[in-house]
């Protein structure tokens, strides 16, 4: 399914409308460049799920958590191991759990079957082209 937003207000509504068909156990692989709507899209994705949490990127800390959601930034690690030692294999089998993960490509490998893939293309300043495979 693709998608073109052309302000943050179509990228919310967007990704309120995949909040209602994601459920617990589900992972969500984030792909995309810096500025390309990752993170923005993860705070709208979480206020959709009916949390109230300040969403934060977690780039400098790897993983944060809202509720049952797991926030993960895989940015800065440079391995499938330093993944695992933050618990990742754990965060992505907890069926009580959302796993969300930006820079997922290190660990594309220890996904489930059914993980959603979302890629984020940046158009313009306002402007993205959301492409979403998997999504139930």
């Amino acid at each position: 399914m693709e998608n073109i937003t052309k302000s943050t207000g179509e990228t919310k509504k967007l990704a309120f409308e995949i909040a209602k068909r994601i459920k617990n156990g589900d992972v969500i692989a984030l792909y995309g460049d810096l500025g390309g709507g990752k993170t923005t899209f993860t705070r709208y994705l979480v206020e959709g799920l009916g949390l109230e949490n300040r969403v934060q990127s977690p780039t400098f800390v790897v993983a944060r958590k809202y509720g049952y959601v797991n926030h993960v930034d895989l940015y800065r690690l440079t391995s499938k191991e330093e993944a695992k030692d933050i618990g990742i294999e754990e965060m992505i089998s907890d069926e009580e759990s959302i796993t969300v993960i930006e820079w997922p490509e290190i660990i594309e490998d220890l996904f489930p079957r059914k993980a959603v893939k979302i890629y984020f293309e940046y158009i313009d300043e306002n402007t993205r082209k959301i492409t979403i495979k998997n999504l139930h």
